[in-house]
């Protein structure tokens, strides 16, 4: 039986009386890439939050690895990059190996020193995304997308068998997020790492998951499979006068006939 890494059953999230999630569950599947897409407002960021458990849920219940949410301790095998996380302070004075050794730190191991485990899995995780060479510059001398990758290894550090992304590839210009796009795949070729990732961009998200949740209260799972024509479920969540095109420009790109 394959290992269920995420199960979520009937959820619903409501603010201040609001439903923003309704009635949602979804299944992933360790190895799987799930694709999270749906238009602004519609729910995706609360979906991430409620698998991680910052927000309460008013109905339905989470599973992380087969343990309750409630009850879930090992949150060193999970890896997250939140929205926007390269939006700080440009000037900040921390070298880009200063800032993957933050990967290390958690709730139970503050104060301590870094030990030689630390440092070899820190090396590994500059490495996977090829920013071990820029390890002793400042982050204010990078570029928007090494910035990025500084904050991907810093997830990958405690080795997560589950990365979740929220809009990683957020404000990158469009050659830097074919680049991302191309490290998530090498990243899950090499490791086995599940991921789960919000994105706005549709024609990435069919290139490189195997399963697509679109969200805009409630959610519809579509299985990603050659052939596969999402257009009838994308317009009942973004609207019907909206129409989606899907480039083919990738190795191994699953698009719609």
């Amino acid at each position: 039986m394959e290992e269920k890494v995420i199960e979520a059953k009937d959820i619903v999230v409501k603010y201040d009386g609001i439903t923003v999630l309704d009635g949602v569950s979804l299944d992933v599947l360790k190895g799987d890439f799930l694709g999270i897409v749906g238009p602004n407002g519609g729910g995706k960021t609360t979906l991430l939050n409620a698998l991680l458990g910052n927000v309460k849920l008013s109905h339905g219940e989470v599973r992380l690895f087969g343990t309750d949410l409630n009850k879930f301790k090992e949150h060193h095998r999970i890896g997250y990059v939140a929205q926007h996380a390269i939006q700080f302070d440009p000037l900040f004075p921390a070298t880009v190996e200063e800032i993957v050794r933050l990967g290390c730190i958690s709730r139970n191991n503050l104060g301590r020193w870094i030990t030689a485990a630390d440092k070899e899995a820190v090396k590994e995780a500059m490495d996977a995304v090829g920013i071990y060479e820029v390890r002793r510059r400042k982050i204010s001398e990078l570029s928007g997308g090494q910035k990025q990758r500084i904050f991907i290894a810093k997830a990958l550090v405690k080795r997560p068998e589950l990365l979740i992304l929220d809009e990683a590839a957020s404000g990158l210009d469009v050659s830097i997020q074919d680049r991302f796009v191309n490290l998530l795949r090498q990243l899950r070729e090499k490791t086995g790492v599940t991921i789960v990732t919000v994105s706005h961009d549709l024609s990435s998200v069919m290139c490189q998951a195997n399963k697509l949740a679109i969200v805009n209260r409630k959610l519809e799972m579509t299985e990603i499979t050659p052939g596969t024509d999402p257009t009838k479920s994308l317009r009942d969540a973004y609207g019907e006068h909206f129409t989606f095109v899907f480039h083919n420009h990738r190795d191994n790109c699953i698009i719609p006939r």
